[in-house]
């Protein structure tokens, strides 16, 4: 089975402006793959081209085996935009009907149904749009993503707009999504957020991929903290595997062990560095 996602030597030019530079990135099935960047990085680029809505220059993208924008490619994926407007007049349940028939999704009421239970909002099922809460509109335009059961959910800074109780009520949201085997790409500002909730980091600046990797792989280390009878000390210029020596040695010295913390960098940490200080 081909990659939900996968783009290869990705460029996108607006006359002198290169957006994007050769971009590789690949999101497998069920991986939730989180964007970074600063603005004007190439993030939200390259998820509309994912979705169709901007060509590239060059190189290559494709949904579920498909050319990104063709109608295999639209079929396999639904997609989120950061500034995203339903008709306030609507009900929950009457943006889901619209957008069953947009996508040519035959769920009918029963996908309605279910996707406004996995979002948290069977009981605003009649609530008009104009009615509904910052946290609860972001999550009925998740719920649009998902009408026709998409192998990739595109999705550009959903909790932007949110309170933290929001935010953790999406987060909990893409897990749930990660485990039925769903692929999110998610282009976000907030690296709490990513850090989370992501199995694969994509860091771009200048329409490049400056860092990737699994959170715990962009993590560098930073040495090693004991705490011992002599109060606590951090051993530099060493890693987890070092522990067991350190350990042994410090015993040897007739010192008590009370605690060793390996440390290591934050997601924010490496992000600022791959940056070199550039604004979001």
């Amino acid at each position: 089975m081909p990659d939900a996602l996968a783009v290869r030597n990705l460029e996108k030019r607006y006359g002198s402006v290169r957006a994007l530079r050769g971009v590789d990135l690949t999101v497998e099935e069920g991986q939730l793959v989180g964007l970074l960047g600063p603005n004007g990085a190439g993030k939200s680029t390259l998820v509309k081209i994912a979705a169709g809505l901007v060509r590239a220059s060059a190189g290559d993208a494709r949904v579920a085996g498909a050319r990104a924008g063709s109608r295999p490619a639209r079929a396999a994926l639904g997609y989120l935009a950061e500034l995203f407007r339903f008709p306030g007049w609507y009900t929950a349940d009457e943006v889901l009907e619209l957008h069953q028939r947009l996508a040519g999704s035959r769920g009918g009421a029963a996908e309605r149904a279910r996707l406004l239970e996995l979002v948290a909002l069977s009981e605003a099922r009649d609530r008009r749009v104009d009615g509904m809460s910052k946290g609860m509109a972001q999550r009925l335009g998740i719920a649009q993503a998902l009408v026709g059961e998409p192998r990739l959910l595109l999705l550009d800074e959903p909790t932007s707009a949110l309170d933290p109780v929001g935010r953790r009520t999406v987060r909990l949201l893409l897990e749930e999504l990660r485990g039925r085997g769903v692929s999110v790409l998610l282009n976000s500002h907030l690296l709490s957020e990513i850090e989370l909730v992501c199995d694969h980091v994509a860091i771009l600046l200048g329409g490049e991929v400056v860092a990737a990797g699994s959170p715990q792989q962009l993590a560098q280390p930073r040495g090693v903290e004991l705490e011992t009878d002599e109060g606590v000390h951090t051993v530099e210029g060493v890693t987890r595997d070092d522990v067991p020596r350190l350990v042994e040695e410090a015993v040897r010295s007739g010192r008590r062990v009370y605690g060793v913390r390996v440390l290591t960098s934050t997601l924010e940490e490496t992000y600022l560095e791959a940056v070199g200080g550039e604004t979001s």
